[in-house]
């Protein structure tokens, strides 16, 4: 099956809708929780899980996206998919009914393990049902959902949580879940070569194994102490040596490392990672500014991150009808010193006002639209279909591992940088008991506003980072790339 055939009997604009559906599902699904959270918590007690709620599916769709990615390659995207979102839906059932918080972690592992198919897997069948002048432009269509649900979903976390239980912050799911199931299971046919499966089950668990450890250093390291953060990353290491082995003897392995070897896919895919590090600083640390040390109020603060939100879409959809005509490397390029100037803007301007620290993240919007398009349709311009699940993981995996080491990043920074202002290294405790208004001591906020400027500091490293990858992107032309793809 190539990137230009479909089985004749899909109806494409109804398994689209299905996607899209899927996707603001499983989209929606961490900002809906984010505004919902301290209502729940407040319910069910637990407060010291309040971390792992997140971490907890954060965890779980990052182990499974690979292997979800390799799945959908040996029995066809349809069945995947829609095991994925049958999971999806069991979890929010749980989540719903969860009768405290060490439940409501369990749950939302669950969750996590269903969450994990859905974005790849949709991204991968866009690639697999549109032609490579049409990838761009329905991709940059998708993309623009994730800017939709992230205003969308605080809004309707608070009025959930204000005029209902708190349960349909989960139950909200099943309608999308089971309409998206509905219409793949009647309206996606696959032609899928049947040949008995032979499944790696030893780098299955090493990768879960490395990334299992890896993510809890990142997400849960600075909890648990030095001395477990090195445990911690020492299995990842020790794990991921034995991946790498198990995948070069393996008859058909998790991840084909032929892709990594590939210039555009290992770039886009550090490209990927880097600008993951300086977006999760922006969501994290820029409301924190504008609220803490401008003292603005929590909505100003969500509207500099909402900026973000909607300049990813637009580029998202521009950048889809530029892709085939411009090429790979220009567009890389443009994203890559838009997420720099974004970037540059709030390090340099943010304490003009909220206005400049939205505009800044509007840039880096725009950067990231440009980037995620461009990347995910060369990468999949760049494989046949027996490749595009596992290569089109790869590069969503890389995000959420940015994403994650962004967030241990950046929160080392500004420890760091609020132990040495406030010394004795008292500043994380100080930041954690940081009260509403602006009356505390002002040297408080002052070692608060320099901590904060560190991190920003330091998302522009990234940035920057993120710029000299894309600029080494080789300048190839998509069909031609279409035209001698990996296959296998």
């Amino acid at each position: 099956m190539t990137s230009a055939t479909r089985p004749p009997k899909t109806r494409r604009a109804l398994v689209l809708a299905a996607l899209v559906i899927a996707m603001f599902m499983a989209a929606i699904e961490a900002t809906i929780v984010a505004t919902a959270l301290p209502t729940i918590a407040g319910k069910l007690g637990g407060i010291e899980l309040y971390s792992w709620v997140f971490s907890a599916f954060l965890l779980m769709q990052a182990v499974t996206i690979p292997i979800y990615g390799k799945l959908s390659d040996l029995f066809g995207r349809k069945p995947v998919l829609i095991m994925g979102i049958l999971i999806f839906l069991a979890g929010s059932i749980l989540c719903g009914v969860a009768w405290s918080m060490p439940a409501l972690v369990a749950f939302r592992f669950i969750q996590g393990i269903g969450a994990g198919a859905v974005h790849p897997l949709a991204t991968t069948l866009i690639g697999d049902l549109y032609t490579l002048e049409e990838r761009g432009r329905v991709q940059g269509y998708m993309s623009s959902v994730w800017g939709v649900s992230a205003i969308v979903g605080p809004l309707a976390g608070a009025l959930i949580v204000q005029h209902t239980t708190w349960a349909w912050v989960f139950w909200v799911n099943l309608p999308f879940g089971i309409v998206a199931i509905a219409l793949v299971s009647l309206y996606l046919h696959e032609e899928i070569e049947r040949k008995k499966p032979n499944i790696d089950f030893a780098g299955a668990g090493l990768i879960i194994v490395g990334l299992v450890s890896l993510m809890l250093a990142l997400t849960q390291g600075g909890r648990w102490g030095v001395a477990a953060v090195v445990l911690l990353l020492a299995v990842a290491a020790v794990a991921t040596w034995l991946f790498l082995r198990q995948q070069r003897r393996a008859a058909d392995p998790i991840m084909h490392l032929e892709l990594w070897q590939d210039r555009l896919i290992a770039l886009a895919n550090a490209a990927t990672l880097c600008s993951g590090i300086a977006m999760i600083g922006v969501i994290s640390f820029l409301p924190m500014f504008v609220q803490r040390v401008l003292g603005e109020s929590a909505l100003v603060a969500g509207f500099t991150v909402c900026a973000m939100s909607v300049g990813w879409p637009i580029a998202s959809v521009i950048t889809g009808h530029l892709l085939v005509r411009t090429g790979t490397q220009r567009l890389a390029r443009v994203g890559a010193c838009a997420i720099c100037a974004g970037s540059l803007i709030i390090a340099l301007a943010v304490d003009r006002g909220p206005l400049v620290a939205g505009l800044g993240s509007f840039f880096v919007g725009i950067g990231l639209g440009v980037l995620t398009t461009t990347f995910i349709v060369a990468i999949q311009t760049s494989v046949g279909w027996a490749k595009r699940g596992v290569a089109t993981a790869s590069n969503m995996l890389m995000r959420i591992l940015g994403n994650a080491l962004g967030a241990a990043v950046y929160g080392g920074a500004l420890n760091l940088a609020l132990g040495q202002t406030l010394g004795g290294g008292r500043g994380a405790p100080l930041r954690a008991t940081l009260p509403e208004g602006v009356d505390a001591a002002a040297p408080l906020y002052s070692s608060l506003s320099s901590g904060l400027h560190t991190v920003f500091w330091t998302v522009l490293l990234f940035a920057l980072i993120t710029v000299v990858a894309c600029w080494l992107v080789p300048d190839q032309n998509l069909r031609e790339r279409e035209s001698r793809k990996i296959d296998g």
